[in-house]
């Protein structure tokens, strides 16, 4: 099997849901999304957090034209992206947290991993 999951959506709408989706997720650090969703967050929320760690003007300009605001940019290159630097990739997380009451649609919390804990094991 090929491609993508489409999450039943047509592709303009799934693409702007998913920028929209890897853009409060940096944001914030963490969010609650159904498993499926969760799972098409991660490796573009992770390439985000890539371009961050080379720095330069054209991958700035790469992850402009997907995250929508400028804001979370800044934060991608000055914050997270230094935070990770010693980690070769696998920077989310996603935990299952069971059903949703409503659908009974599994749901998960995708998070960005701490970089500190695992130093904070060692020691």
């Amino acid at each position: 099997m090929t491609g993508r999951r489409k999450l039943g959506k047509p592709t303009d709408q799934r693409r702007a849901m998913l920028r929209q989706q890897v853009t409060d997720f940096l944001d914030n650090g963490r969010m609650e999304t159904t498993v499926t969703r969760a799972k098409e967050i991660r490796p573009i929320a992770e390439k985000m957090i890539t371009l961050g760690k080379k720095n330069t003007l054209a991958s700035r300009r790469d992850a402009l034209a997907f995250i929508t605001r400028e804001d979370v940019v800044t934060k991608v290159f000055g914050e997270l992206a230094p935070r990770f630097e010693a980690r070769q990739g696998g920077y989310c997380r996603i935990i299952r947290i069971g059903p949703r009451r409503g659908d009974a649609a599994e749901m998960a919390v995708i998070e960005l991993v701490e970089q500190g804990s695992a130093a904070a094991a060692t020691e």
